[in-house]
Parts: structure tokens; C-alpha cells; sequence
């Protein structure tokens, strides 16, 4: 599908009235080779939230085919040009909707959970703020290795030095934006240098913030995939080279 031309998912799930947002909230979904899993991620997110986007970006599996089929609006990129790329399309749909009052970035590999992502959405209704951001480190549940555990508290320390923001978690993928927010932070880099610069982005626009403690699932086959430790370094790489 060509991302100037949006459409509804087919055949909407109704939404849980007790999901907050869902008639307004957009769940934008980078997708990347993840055919094992990603059907049971986007079924199990629209019993909830129906309104799900997701960008292929270029995968060389069934990934984009599985995702239509569990009921997504998918949007393809032509060939692969990173999450943040992804997340940018995503985000860019969604605010063709003019009902659209908030975008959830939410990853496709199973490790976020949807009641995190409603809680979220509950936190950013009731205080009324631009952005919530998931933090790991809020509370006990997520267990990264240590290895990633230190690059993460680095990476934490590092923005917050540099961008004046006090946050605990400076580059998790579970966010939710505001309207507003969609339309003032510009994401220009494609990879994964975009988790700093959306950070930067919400200093340098003065937009209001509130963290909410995520448990993100580092599974068997995340583990696999070997996610956990390439984007630990990842992000060593990108705050020294950005």
C-alpha cells in the first residue's frame, strides 16, 4: 500500500470498551522479517486497539502477507531502510486520520505488552501530557542481561546530560505521542540513531513528558535473533557517531 494512501484496517476488530483511546489511537508497528510471530502479536494487540499500521520494511519473508491477514493496514517499504524510517512512515499515516489523537510506537517481535501500552494511554489521557514514555527500570519485571543493562543505563546517563531531560529509560520502543508531538518531532535518522533523536526532539521542542514502568519480554527467539545484544551495541554506536 502506497503511505499517501490511507485506508482502514479491513474487517475492524471492535475495540474493548475498557481499552481507553481506542477509537483515536493509531499503533504503528516497523516490521521486519517476522513472520514467526508477528500474526500472533497484531491479532492479540486488535482485540483492543484496532487501528494498527504497520510498515514493512522490506522484509524478504511473509511477514507483510501475515500481517494484512491478522487484520493490519500494512504499508510497504521497497526495500529496507531502518526502524526509524519505519516509524516515521507509521507515524505519517496516522496523522491522516484527522480522529487520530495519539500514535503508540509498538514493536513487532512480541516483546511489549498491550496492557502496558493501555496504561500508557490511560497515563497520557489523565495528565493530559505530549508524550509517555516505557521505562524498564520503574519496577523489577524486565530483566535485560547485564551487558545491556550497563550500555542502557549509559545511554540513560549520556541523554540526559545532553538534552537536560531527567528519564530512566532512554531508548525503549514501547512511546506514546500526542498528536501535537507526531507533528513537532521530525525523525530523520532511518536507523537506530532515531531513539536519541526522538529524545532530543522532545528537549528542543519543550514537550511535556511522563514515564510509566514497561514490562518488555526478552524471549527465546528475540534471543535468537540475536536483538538484545546488536542493539545494545547499536546504541553505543549511535551516541558515539550520531
Amino acid at each position: 500500500m502506497n503511505p499517501t494512501d490511507p485506508a482502514s484496517p479491513a474487517s475492524p476488530t471492535p475495540a474493548d470498551p475498557a481499552s481507553p483511546g481506542a477509537d483515536a489511537t493509531w499503533f504503528v508497528v516497523p516490521l521486519f522479517n517476522e513472520g514467526a510471530v508477528v500474526g500472533d502479536v497484531i491479532r492479540a494487540l486488535r482485540t483492543r486497539y484496532p487501528l494498527v499500521v504497520c510498515v514493512d520494511d522490506g522484509s524478504q519473508d511473509d511477514s507483510a502477507r501475515i500481517a494484512e491477514e491478522a487484520g493490519a493496514v500494512v504499508v510497504r517499504h521497497p526495500f529496507n531502510m531502518g526502524q526509524g524510517a519505519a516509524l516515521k512512515t507509521g507515524i505519517d499515516y496516522a496523522l491522516r486520520d484527522p480522529q487520530m489523537r495519539q500514535v503508540v510506537t509498538f514493536d513487532s517481535d512480541g516483546q511489549h505488552q498491550v496492557d502496558d501500552a493501555a496504561a500508557m494511554i490511560a497515563l497520557r489521557e489523565e495528565k493530559g501530557v505530549d508524550l509517555v514514555l516505557g521505562s524498564r527500570f520503574l519496577d523489577a519485571r524486565t530483566r535485560p542481561g547485564l551487558l545491556k543493562r550497563m550500555v542502557l543505563r549509559g545511554a540513560v546517563w549520556y541523554t540526559n546530560l545532553t538534552t537536560g531531560l531527567k528519564l530512566t529509560d532512554a531508548h525503549n520502543g514501547l512511546r506514546v505521542l500526542g498528536r501535537e508531538a507526531c507533528e513537532k518531532i521530525a525523525i530523520e535518522q532511518n536507523r537506530m540513531a532515531h531513539a536519541s533523536e526522538i529524545v532530543e526532539e522532545i528537549g528542543r521542542h519543550r514537550l511535556t513528558i511522563a514515564e510509566h514502568p514497561v514490562h518488555i519480554l526478552y524471549t527465546d527467539y528475540s534471543r535468537s535473533k540475536g536483538q538484545s545484544v546488536l542493539n545494545s551495541v547499536n546504541i553505543v554506536i549511535d551516541m558515539l557517531f550520531r
